[in-house]
């Protein structure tokens, strides 16, 4: 499939791969490629296999089949005793943001620098603390654990603890999973933010429509194990297939539509 005139370096290539986990099928020959300095989303319904396609890309699961390469090195690599270096060039926020409960906030975006770096102490604090403000959390936040933080706060402090080594890539697994519609939005507004500060592609697996149409440049709809389309949203709610059709003109996908057009929506 074309990048619909999204032309540039590919950060990430996806080559038929297929996915399977006993006699349960994930994923069949899907294939997709994420170029340079884009917001790219991974979406489709729940059990589609999109959190898998992450969890393939970044290293954490091999695909029974096909390849994945991930800025130039196969993502199998990110297993063996050397990836370390590739594993500096990008960051990840998973799912509900994955806080160590036992650890500060500000102990929490420290851990990859300290896993990974041999800067000093006064070094790594002087760095948390410029990530925690960069991602619009006051400064005495840093010593309150998670269970203090609300949830809009835990993602921002997941967030910053993902782009604390400077990534080039940035990874977000569901980031506005249930959050409260306007601190969803600020927390989209943020990501566009970063992105252009710090010079970021971003990769979004989300089944939230508002981001969709928020953020995304590009958008891959999965389902069925296969790659139902692929581009920008406006070209994939003017779909005449059927399954991407009923994905994005739901009452909560023109919903987020209208929203985002702020006018009325074509007649079907």
């Amino acid at each position: 499939m074309s990048l619909a005139g999204h032309t540039g370096t590919p950060i990430i290539e996806v080559r038929q791969v297929s996915t399977q986990f006993g006699p349960a099928i994930v994923h069949q020959d899907v294939s997709l490629t994420v170029v340079k300095g884009e917001v790219f989303a991974i979406a489709g319904g729940n059990g589609c296999g999109k959190s898998t396609l992450l969890r393939e890309i970044i290293g954490l699961l091999n695909p029974t089949a096909g390849t994945i390469t991930l800025l130039g090195a196969d993502s199998r690599e990110l297993q063996q005793a050397d990836g370390g270096s590739l594993h500096r060039r990008f960051g990840v926020m998973f799912q509900h943001g994955a806080l160590f409960s036992s650890m500060t906030l500000a102990e929490n975006v420290a851990v990859p620098l300290r896993e990974h770096t041999s800067l000093s102490a006064g070094l790594i604090r002087d760095i948390v603390a410029l990530k925690i403000a960069l991602v619009g959390l006051p400064p005495d936040s840093a010593l309150k654990f998670p269970r203090e933080l609300s949830g809009g706060m835990r993602r921002r402090a997941a967030l910053a603890r993902a782009i604390v080594m400077d990534p080039e890539l940035l990874f977000l697994d569901e980031p506005t999973a249930g959050l409260d519609p306007m601190i969803a939005a600020g927390f989209d507004d943020l990501v566009l933010d970063l992105k252009r500060l710090l010079g970021l592609t971003v990769v979004m697996v989300t089944h939230d429509l508002d981001s969709l149409w928020r953020i995304a440049d590009r958008v891959v709809v999965l389902g069925e194990g296969r790659v139902l389309g692929m581009g920008t949203m406006e070209s994939l709610a003017a779909s005449d297939d059927p399954a991407v059709r009923n994905y994005f003109h739901g009452p909560r996908g023109r919903a987020a539509q209208l929203n985002h057009s702020g006018g009325a929506l074509p007649r079907d």
